[in-house]
């Protein structure tokens, strides 16, 4: 009963919310609650179909991975190369002749 109670509630708020933008909805203070769609039945009262998922392969993510890491150690590499030569950061050269 009380889960019951709980989820009245949140949809009262939900309902009462201002739209801001396509399927967000805010509260009084600007910040988005939750995204969900608006649209589940028809005009003649039937339950419209799942919305279709787009599959997320193995290629999407390499293109999207791979320029970005890429990106990341030429930035990475050139700001040590800044660093030693600026003498902000030089590695030691450990000679161990124990």
């Amino acid at each position: 009963m009380a889960s019951f109670l709980v989820r009245q509630a949140g949809l009262s708020v939900l309902k009462n919310s201002v739209p801001t933008f396509s399927g967000f909805y805010a509260n009084g203070f600007g910040e988005a609650l939750s995204q969900y769609r608006t649209v589940v039945y028809s005009a003649s009262g039937g339950i419209l179909p799942k919305p279709k998922k787009t599959s997320f392969g193995l290629f999407r993510i390499a293109v999207v991975v791979i320029p970005f890491l890429y990106v990341g150690t030429l930035i990475s590499k050139n700001f040590a190369a800044l660093l030693e030569e600026h003498d902000i950061f030089v590695p030691e050269d450990d000679d161990d002749d124990d």
